[in-house]
């Protein structure tokens, strides 16, 4: 199916590392792009001249932006509190869950209201909806598992389950860790290996399913355009692997050694429940809806992941289709 030309897509979360790089390639193709955000002067300010519109919200309500949903050809629900940054204190974890249901809620408060419906709306999420998890791969059939991150993403993705009672096709896309210069893990994995430091995080056997962020965004554009696509995707590359084994191929491209692991309870006492549920646990996820749906990966396995984020250096450069 060839990819729809032209028509309005509103961005939620369009000032975050996902949502800029995709309103940045919506925006390039010809697409009508309106990221949504709490601070349009400044976010305006960085922007390309003529490239993304902005407009604000409050996180909570479709007050001010609803009517830029009505005849739209896209929503895509990106919007949530980041969860690297900070520990995870009650009141942390609470701006972590309500900042995603609160801006589902507003995204079908605007469908409700619009007398053209919107024809997709992508509905973010992550792997983290399956729980810690073992050696077995698991693709999309796999049910919801346990712990914090596994209860957020149901309440996520449920957020704009209204939708598809009003007639509107609607994507949950379950990211894996997105690989990217310039924002995200990446430069925080890249570091420890400038200093000869980089090893695997606590033993590192668990399951590291990942995706870059070129590839992240091309299966949003994939999933927009594709009109007979719906439901739950994982975006996750082909070849996820264990942690320690990603770190092997950061090395080899970085020409330095994996060398001696962080111990858990480092990063326990580091970060405490954030590290027993981001960094000393994992998933083996498979994409197995988007490769029969058809969609190639560029970069489908960890070496050539590695390789191609450390050719683009610490900035590197924007995503591409």
């Amino acid at each position: 199916m060839s990819p729809v030309a032209g028509g309005r897509i509103v961005v939620t979360g369009a000032s975050g590392f996902i949502g800029r790089a995709l309103a940045r390639e919506l925006a390039g193709a010809g697409h009508a792009v309106v990221g949504l955000t709490r601070r349009p002067d400044a976010d305006a300010g960085e922007a390309r001249p003529g490239a993304v519109a902005w407009a604000a919200w409050d996180g909570r309500t479709a007050a001010g932006w609803g009517p830029l949903a009505d005849g739209a050809l896209a929503v895509v629900n990106l919007a949530g509190d980041n969860l690297a940054e900070g520990r995870w204190t009650r009141a942390k974890k609470d701006r972590i869950r309500r900042s995603r249901t609160d801006a589902g809620a507003a995204v079908v408060e605007a469908v409700r209201a619009a007398a053209t419906k919107p024809r997709v709306v992508i509905q973010a999420s992550a792997i983290g909806a399956y729980g810690p998890s073992g050696d077995e791969p698991l693709d999309e059939a796999a049910p919801y598992g346990t712990g914090f991150l596994a209860g957020v993403a149901r309440d996520w993705e449920a957020s704009t389950a209204p939708v598809e009672a009003m007639g509107v096709r609607r994507v949950v896309v379950r990211s894996g860790l997105v690989l990217g210069t310039g924002g995200g893990v990446w430069p925080r994995l890249v570091l420890p290996f400038r200093f000869f430091a980089g090893g695997p995080l606590g033993r590192g056997r668990q399951g590291f399913s990942w995706i870059t962020l070129e590839d992240e965004v091309r299966a949003i554009r994939f999933l927009i355009d594709r009109g007979d696509l719906a439901g739950t995707f994982n975006l996750t590359a082909p070849g996820p692997v264990r942690q320690r084994d990603f770190c092997r191929e950061m090395g080899r491209a970085l020409g330095r050694p994996c060398g001696l692991p962080v111990p858990g309870f480092v990063l326990k006492a580091l970060f405490g429940e954030k590290a027993r549920e981001t960094l000393l646990t994992g998933q083996i996820v498979r994409p197995a809806r988007l490769l029969g749906a058809g969609f190639g990966f560029r970069y489908p396995d960890a070496a050539s992941a590695a390789a191609s984020l450390v050719r683009r250096g610490p900035r590197g450069g924007s995503a591409s289709s």
